[in-house]
């Protein structure tokens, strides 16, 4: 089956753990004919955003990558907003897909692919929706003049040729149906995910990485990562940590901390022993690193990487939102204003005793419901 995943709605990085770069590895381990129509724009090893030349390579997981420039007419800042790219038409015509899926609904070329789509109304075009209040329209300006004047107005005109608008969390399908107006038959749950092991496969990885940690089975390890700014509360959470006095405990950190976090935060780090800092760490390690941990924390804002948590047996310690709610099942504990970090750190002591039943409900659940083996063949079986 000939498969094209459309990515131009933000950056493309190849060899990461994105919800887009997942779909693509299972794809083609499917024995799928796949391309990904990208932007030049991508995330380098520091996580700074760069540009690729425009042109035809392939991924590292042998998917066909065709990067497209913006067109040309104005400012890149104004095309990145805009989001348009040449010839997405005519490599659609030379890649004659059975399947497209447009990753995310803000780009001018949703219309390109629905045109498409009329033209040959044998295939299948889903758009999945990552868009929500949380992370998109957060400023005056962006709600009404870009959100919905421009992307809004884009998608309504797609819509009768989108066979799902597939949404990764309750808060996309809100705001999708909400906001956009896309009638609520057309939206599906489609989450974010992980790679789901078999028991030898997991247990092995854990035992490496917890001797590499040079932890125990009777330390608890906690686990925070991503790109660490202000808003991930990364010194609150080192604070509360601090404040529940047991050795068996060990908090680590993979990421990568903005100037004024580390500013905050490396004196929290050097000042307990319990806690180690790894820096950014790749996608497979923080794989390995998350089977080592018992709990993962979140403690403000969402992460695909919670996912990917459940999917390695972690409990969770998140922040109480819908989309977390949807995750939650006696498998952790949810954060808010009046139940703080500390609490939840405090309850995992206090249930040492139950984190094994918290750890294998999270990995069922993720068994069910997560894995990329599973979504990817919900758009290309």
């Amino acid at each position: 089956m000939r498969t094209v995943h459309v990515c131009l709605c933000g950056p493309y990085s190849d060899g990461f753990a994105y919800q887009e770069n997942e779909l693509v590895a299972q794809h083609v381990a499917m024995g799928h004919e796949v391309s990904v129509l990208a932007t030049t724009e991508t995330y380098g090893a520091d996580r700074k955003l760069m540009h690729m030349a425009a042109g035809e390579t392939g991924t590292k997981d042998g998917a066909r990558l065709i990067r497209l420039p913006y067109r040309q007419g104005a400012p890149r800042s104004v095309m990145g907003k805009l989001r348009m790219h040449p010839d997405v038409f005519e490599w659609l015509e030379k890649l004659a897909p059975d399947v497209i899926l447009f990753h995310g609904l803000c780009s001018w070329e949703l219309l390109t692919v629905a045109r498409y789509k009329r033209q040959h109304p044998a295939t299948l075009l889903y758009a999945d929706c990552h868009e929500d209040f949380n992370n998109s329209a957060r400023t005056w300006s962006s709600k009404w003049l870009l959100h919905f004047a421009y992307y809004r107005s884009v998608l309504k005109r797609c819509l009768p040729w989108i066979d799902k608008v597939l949404c990764v969390t309750v808060e996309s399908i809100s705001f999708a149906r909400d906001f956009y107006g896309v009638d609520p038959a057309l939206l599906e749950l489609y989450p974010l995910g992980g790679e789901v092991m078999d028991d030898e496969t997991y247990k092995a990885k854990r035992i490496a990485m917890r001797r590499q940690l040079r932890v125990d089975d009777s330390s608890i390890v906690f686990v925070q990562s991503g790109k660490l700014d202000v808003s991930k509360q990364l010194p609150q959470a080192l604070r509360a940590f601090a404040s529940v006095v047991d050795s068996r405990l060990r908090y680590v950190i993979a990421g990568q901390m903005t100037p004024d976090v580390l500013a905050e935060g490396q004196p929290l780090i050097d000042a307990d022993a319990r806690v180690c800092y790894l820096g950014w760490v790749k996608p497979d390690a923080l794989r390995d690193l998350l089977c080592a941990a018992d709990c993962y924390v979140q403690p403000f804002g969402q992460t695909a990487t919670t996912q990917m948590s459940l999917c390695c047996r972690c409990a969770i310690i998140v922040q109480d939102l819908p989309s977390h709610r949807a995750l939650f099942f006696d498998n952790g504990f949810l954060t808010n204003e009046k139940q703080r970090l500390a609490v939840a750190f405090q309850y995992m002591v206090d249930h040492a005793d139950r984190l094994e039943a918290m750890r294998a409900a999270s990995g069922e659940f993720a068994r069910v419901n997560l894995d990329y083996r599973m979504l990817a063949q919900r758009v290309c079986s």
